[in-house]
């Protein structure tokens, strides 16, 4: 029932892992051929929980020793923690080992046919644009869009955007995951949204009635996802062997699929 017994972005074995990887959200599309394909490759590990949260969130997990939703408490502490360079770069001391494998870059989704006739970033200064933006506050792409906009117009269209907007709620600030934007284009809450690439490549991949509207690469920016390895991993050669499944062709494949970039 929707709305009741919706918990998306939990994955599998919750109950006496042999691995717990927690995933950069935006990679949900990939998790179950990534899964699927690193178990048959592994069949000794069968059991495998895995959270696609945004990376601020599970980051707190990780610090904090465990993430709460509602009533249900879950105390695991991941083997693989994947997110952008920056933030594996700032918890360095967690890790070690890690790995690049998967790059990412920015798009534009507006609802089919595009009728409000957005073609670029500085189109979302305009008044009448309806904005839904990934929060900064813990999404890793909030920080990347606002860069973009500091490119493409300077602090006048970031301010315009991120201070003026949000004021008067013609800029809809996520309250979880960069999820919700898609929704709010597909229910016609907002009127563009900037997201990654991978994100609108997939919403028009499944068939929902969205458009991609490319970043001029000069406004752009060039993610960069890295694979962490605990040093307190409770399943070292579990983790071993996943990091090594994802820097792996079958597992670049599966991102190549959904959008991604790689090497």
């Amino acid at each position: 029932m929707p709305g009741i017994n919706n918990a998306p972005d939990l994955y599998g074995d919750v109950e006496n892992p042999q691995l717990v990887v927690f995933f950069a959200g935006n990679q949900f599309m990939c998790i179950d051929e990534l899964l699927s394909g690193f178990k048959e490759k592994h069949p000794e590990y069968q059991r495998i929980f895995a959270e696609t949260l945004p990376p601020g969130i599970l980051a707190k997990q990780i610090e904090g020793g465990s993430l709460t939703m509602g009533n249900l408490r879950i105390t695991h502490q991941p083997d693989v923690y994947t997110a952008g360079k920056n933030r594996i770069t700032e918890m360095a001391n967690y890790f070690d080992r890690t790995e690049v494998y998967a790059y990412n870059k920015l798009a534009l989704m507006v609802p089919k046919k595009n009728p409000k006739k957005i073609k670029a970033l500085k189109d979302l200064g305009k008044k009448d644009i309806r904005v839904s933006m990934p929060n900064p506050a813990w999404e890793g792409i909030g920080r990347q869009i606002e860069a973009a906009y500091k490119k493409a117009g300077g602090e006048t269209l970031y301010e315009t955007i991120m201070q003026t907007k949000v004021k008067n709620n013609r800029t809809y600030l996520t309250r979880i995951h960069h999820r919700e934007s898609p929704l709010r284009i597909l229910y016609g809450q907002s009127d563009v949204a900037p997201v990654w690439y991978s994100e609108a490549y997939y919403q028009k991949m499944i068939g929902h009635p969205v458009e991609l509207i490319p970043i001029a690469d000069e406004q752009n920016i060039r993610a960069t996802y890295m694979a962490g390895k605990l040093k307190q991993a409770l399943h070292p050669r579990a983790a071993a062997d996943f990091i090594d499944y994802l820097a792996s062709d079958e597992a670049k494949a599966i991102y190549k699929k959904y959008g991604f970039e790689t090497d």
